[in-house]
């Protein structure tokens, strides 16, 4: 009996051991997972809701779980950590741009230009209480109309209602502050939560031949729906898009596609309260006044290599001025555009940001000729040559989502992955790959899984073709009216994180379009040329 007892007493001494470094081990780990996440701006403990709530029909087949379920599962679990949901239950309760404080730290009568001027920002509610958690989403930015010069600042959360708000004093002159409430952290919470709830915010409708008819029928990423569907698989990478499927009309008679807003919002109506054009951008430091910025001393410049992928990235990345851009980490030569392309081929693959440049150099390289590839709209396949100096450019949208208004043509729809795929690459052929904006309505895993299966593409890519050329155009920002659930560049924000953690190990080039057009001040998805002129002329010192 003694002995049975003493048994029993060292399997439960064991099983408490055993308990104790499970939980040791899954804490070290969860460390680990936010260690890693190399993120410019510390937005910690945010919440993301995993399962959607909308329709439960599946984004994707059921498969077993692979190391893209597994990479998703932990880009997920890194987000966990920086989207918390925060309480809301008054917009007083909310941070206020008027309210919150600003303090400007050592400061001096005279600035230098190159130092840093470092601000300290406390977050306030609309009744002036302080904040005591962070997660507001800020834009700071400094320019100099009168010189067309601009720079982004950095923005540090302390988590704790305080923020440092960094800027370096790239240039001489009289230089204005500003720095933007785009959403309070209660707004961004909410955001976060409602953009994980559902995919109808944006319908889709497909149109189908149907001998010398049309036929109209309700598509989108998920259906709720108990009809008969057409499923439209990319199968390597298990990403569907779906059609209800037209009576007596098979599915590969899909030939158009269009969509449009749906009047569907998972916020509530105090929620989108805090989304009123009013209550975005709004400017903390409006009555500060502006500083002076002297040259002061005889400086060396330092000599910085020419720009080449693999430069490493820095917060800013670079600076405005004369409306020309100049990057931090290295420096960008004059280079004339037809001899850099000359024997070249140019894939520009992805949405209508990277359009423009298509658009940019037929303008500007009169010998280019546009080629007719029978087809018609905006989103329409593109090619243009210049036969007397073997330039090949083409572009190309990406698969589903697609959004536009007017019906585009899908006899030809790819998902980026497998136009990558089908590329042979040599030391001749440049990939400019821009993906974004057409996602951010949509839940995050769906963004997620594209940027993984483009990444695992481009991989592929660079093992049998290494002298290839990659090159990433990260998101513009774009306006900030009305439809901050669809649209707001909060989404944009993460998607532009995600882009940087997912191909941070590639050898490939990165034109860092957010921190460009923040500097510009253009709020505009599709930016004026001479903004898109400079994205390109980076472009150009990577590749000649």
């Amino acid at each position: 009996m003694k002995t049975a007892m003493t048994n029993r007493k060292s399997l439960l001494i064991l099983l408490f051991i055993l308990a104790f470094w499970i939980t040791f081990t899954v804490f070290q780990n969860s460390t680990k997972i936010w260690t890693a996440f190399k993120l410019p701006i510390s937005f910690h403990h945010w919440n993301f809701i995993s399962k959607s709530s909308g329709p439960e029909a599946p984004l994707n087949p059921v498969v077993s779980p692979n190391d893209t379920q597994l990479r998703v599962r932990e880009i997920l679990e890194k987000l966990d950590w920086l989207i918390p949901p925060r309480p809301f239950t008054h917009v007083n309760t909310t941070t206020s741009a008027t309210h919150s404080m600003i303090t400007i730290l050592n400061p001096r009568d005279t600035y230098c230009r190159g130092d840093q001027l470092d601000i300290l920002l406390e977050a306030r509610d609309h009744l002036g209480h302080k904040k005591e958690y962070g997660g507001d989403f800020l834009r700071a930015r400094m320019s100099s109309p009168t010189l067309n010069a601009g720079a982004s600042g950095k923005v540090t959360d302390f988590n704790n209602g305080t923020y440092l708000v960094s800027f370096t004093l790239f240039w001489e002159g009289q230089v204005s502050l500003s720095v933007l409430l785009i959403h309070p952290s209660e707004g961004v919470s909410a955001l976060w939560r409602a953009r994980n709830q559902g995919y109808d915010r944006v319908i889709f409708t497909g149109q189908f031949s149907s001998g010398a008819s049309q036929v109209y029928s309700e598509c989108g990423l998920a259906l709720n729906s108990t009809s008969d569907l057409c499923q439209y698989l990319d199968a390597q990478d298990q990403e569907a898009f779906y059609c209800m499927r037209p009576p007596h009309v098979p599915c590969a008679a899909l030939t158009h596609m269009k969509s449009k807003n749906q009047k569907v919002s998972y916020l509530t109506k105090q929620e989108r309260s805090l989304f009123e054009r009013s209550n975005v951008g709004v400017d903390i430091m409006k009555k500060f006044k502006v500083i002076s910025v002297s040259k002061c001393n005889e400086e060396t410049v330092p000599m910085k290599d020419k720009c080449k992928p693999g430069i490493p990235s820095t917060t800013p990345s670079g600076h405005v001025w004369k409306n020309t851009w100049n990057p931090i980490s290295c420096s960008l030569a004059p280079v004339e555009m037809k001899d850099c392309l000359a024997g070249k081929f140019i894939y520009l693959l992805g949405d209508s940001t990277i359009r423009q440049w298509m658009e940019y150099f037929k303008a500007n390289i009169k010998t280019l000729k546009s080629v007719d590839l029978h087809e018609s709209g905006k989103l329409r396949h593109q090619l243009a040559v210049d036969l007397d100096r073997n330039i090949n450019i083409q572009w190309q949208k990406h698969g589903y989502p697609l959004i536009g208004s007017l019906h585009y043509s899908v006899k030809v729809m790819e998902n980026m992955a497998r136009v990558i795929d089908r590329t042979g690459g040599e030391k001749n052929t440049v990939i400019v790959i821009s993906l974004g904006q057409h996602f951010r309505p949509f839940p995050i895993d769906v963004f997620i899984r594209r940027a993984l299966s483009v990444y695992k593409a481009v991989q592929r890519l660079l093992l049998r073709s290494p002298d290839t050329m990659v090159i990433i155009k990260t998101e513009n920002i774009r306006e900030m009216y009305n439809d901050a659930e669809r649209f707001s560049d909060f989404h944009g924000y993460i998607q532009y994180l995600i882009i940087k953690d997912i191909f941070q190990d590639l050898q490939v080039g990165v034109i860092d379009a957010w921190d460009i057009t923040i500097a510009y001040g253009t709020n505009d998805v599709h930016p004026p040329q001479h903004v898109v002129g400079n994205q390109i002329n980076v472009f150009l010192n990577y590749i000649c």
